[in-house]
């Protein structure tokens, strides 16, 4: 009644323990975090929010975070950490392929402020051919914008036939009004260069 029995089942468990961890990957599929890294992100997890003050506070700082990580991103060509607007070969092509011209769109902006500031002079012959001048310029900004917007989707279409082709006119297009120095992420080719 209280002797020990001897059965066969034990011996049979650590071959199946063995064939077990065969069967495993050997890692876990993500680098190991630094030690202070691995810590904040205890404490932050540990420590609840007092109130609702110190949630949106501590919300806030982690959308601060977030946004200065993604801007750097953005100026040094880390494309991982991209908006998701700004990802995919798709979009680095249409960005290549806006920053590879010189177009009337991105001259627009300092073109209007210097036809506004000699709109306020107050000679009336200035005045009138500051307006015939506005006139022209927004005539050859819009053909500028439909000519480039063709283009795109004709090379969309041509190198990406995968592609549903969303979206990509309207990219274009508010990238080519932005100043050169401005665009994000930065152009990574210079006018000229074909692409």
């Amino acid at each position: 009644m209280f002797r020990r029995r001897t059965s066969p089942e034990p011996a049979a468990a650590p071959v199946e323990a063995a064939a077990d961890d065969v069967a495993q990957p050997a890692g876990k599929g993500r680098p190991t975090p630094k030690r202070s890294e691995a810590e904040k992100a205890r404490k932050q997890r540990v420590r609840p929010a007092l109130n609702r003050r110190e949630a949106m506070r501590r919300d806030r700082e982690r959308m601060r975070e977030e946004r200065a990580k993604t801007r750097q991103a953005m100026n040094t060509g880390d494309e991982k950490h991209y908006l998701a607007r700004d990802q995919g070969d798709v979009r680095r092509f249409v960005r290549n392929y806006v920053d590879s011209r010189r177009t009337v769109a991105e001259f627009f902006l300092p073109i209007i402020l210097i036809i506004l500031l000699t709109s306020l002079i107050g000679v009336p012959v200035i005045q009138f051919a500051s307006t015939i001048i506005w006139v022209g310029v927004m005539i050859l900004l819009i053909v500028d914008l439909t000519i480039l917007g063709m283009r795109v989707k004709r090379e969309v279409r041509k190198r990406f036939p995968d592609d549903p082709g969303k979206g990509h006119v309207l990219y274009a297009i508010t990238r080519a009004t932005q100043l050169r120095r401005l665009r994000l992420p930065k152009p990574q080719v210079k006018p000229g260069a074909l692409v």
